[in-house]
């Protein structure tokens, strides 16, 4: 006769591959019905976990092994993303806060933020976006939005809700000014505006909040450290030495002392072209390897290559990339990979 103890115990024996504990140990088991067939759900720590299909079968397989070798197993999967952070009344319902820096312009940060969070979006999870470039927001022109955000009192204290556009949750200066108006504010103020961004902004209930940091190691990186629960950072290159010594630079600053906060992975853009008629070629015309360096030089994760894509920007520029289109593809992998990484420091409820 089959029991739910002679089940559960067979499913002791399939790992997370990322948490290195057992599905029944770490509670990712529910729903277990037995009956005629097998039925269960694993319940994943991300809607981004590229092992999903891999943890079913091996599921399946551990109850024919152990169980029973005839009986149907039925294995669903649903995902409910786990704080690393402890909750804070500065951001309640967000459970990961990820920034992502640069330590100079032009490496295509605002596009792999915006990327990123339409891919993860696109994986199942509650994603919002937060603009922290005050000088030179870019949500606005990516996103095709130009509304300002609702406001409501909330005792003496007004509060924003983020625009929502495309499954996400926005908000950026951009919103606030008209185009092409100079923003002309000496560093406290743009401190000011993100502490208030984050403060007195209603993010609701999110997985994920990305954060696209300025380039740089100024004051809006300063007020992130002093003011955000901050699950982990994304560091932004382009494989020329150029840009490796200002990646550098940032990694540094997040590697401080005083400042220390995880680097979750670096990852290498423009690393090379493919041409529409030649699909099997790569052309690295900046370098190449130069993103693997540094992660191992810190010691910290390689969450993959990007591709110089013509199609991809003009997307952007057209405010039309949304998390169904085909160039964002390369972006799944890297949020993938973003997302496992997130994963293996949740807290085990």
């Amino acid at each position: 006769m089959i029991t739910k103890e002679s089940v559960l115990a067979a499913l002791s024996h399939v790992d997370d591959p990322d948490l290195k504990k057992d599905l029944v140990t770490l509670g990712m088991i529910e729903d277990l019905v037995i009956g005629d067939k097998i039925s269960f759900t694993i319940v994943l720590t991300t809607p981004a976990c590229p092992m999903k299909d891999m943890m079913v079968n091996a599921c399946k397989t551990a109850i024919r092994m152990m169980v029973d070798p005839n009986i149907e197993v039925e294995v669903a999967t649903t995902s409910r993303v786990r704080g690393s952070i402890p909750m804070s009344e500065t951001l309640p319902g967000v459970k990961h806060v990820i920034a992502v820096a640069s330590g100079k312009g032009g490496v295509g940060k605002s596009t792999l933020s915006a990327s990123l969070a339409l891919a993860l979006h696109g994986m199942g999870a509650k994603v919002g976006l937060l603009d922290a470039d005050i000088y030179g927001p870019s949500v606005p022109t990516m996103f095709g939005v130009s509304e300002s955000p609702q406001m409501y009192m909330k005792g003496d204290k007004q509060i924003m809700i983020p625009v929502e556009a495309k499954g996400l949750k926005l908000l950026s200066i951009g919103f606030m000014t008209a185009p092409g108006q100079a923003i002309v504010w000496r560093g406290p103020m743009v401190s000011s505006a993100f502490r208030q961004f984050v403060q007195d902004t209603d993010w609701g209930d999110l997985d994920y909040l990305i954060i696209d940091l300025p380039p740089g190691t100024g004051d809006v990186q300063l007020s992130l450290v002093q003011n955000v629960p901050l699950t982990g950072v994304v560091i932004v290159t382009t494989p020329q030495e150029m840009a490796l010594t200002d990646a550098r630079r940032a990694m540094g600053m997040f590697s401080m002392e005083a400042v220390n906060k995880r680097i979750l992975g670096v990852v290498e853009n423009m690393s090379y072209f493919t041409p529409e008629d030649a699909p099997d070629k790569k052309y690295r015309l900046f370098g190449e390897g130069g993103g693997k360096s540094i992660s191992e030089a810190y010691n910290v994760p390689f969450l993959g290559e990007l591709p110089l894509n013509p199609a991809l920007m003009k997307a952007v520029d057209k405010g039309e990339l949304t998390k169904d289109s085909p160039e964002l593809l390369p972006y799944f992998a890297v949020a993938g990979a973003l997302a496992q990484q997130v994963s293996m420091l949740q807290i085990t409820k």
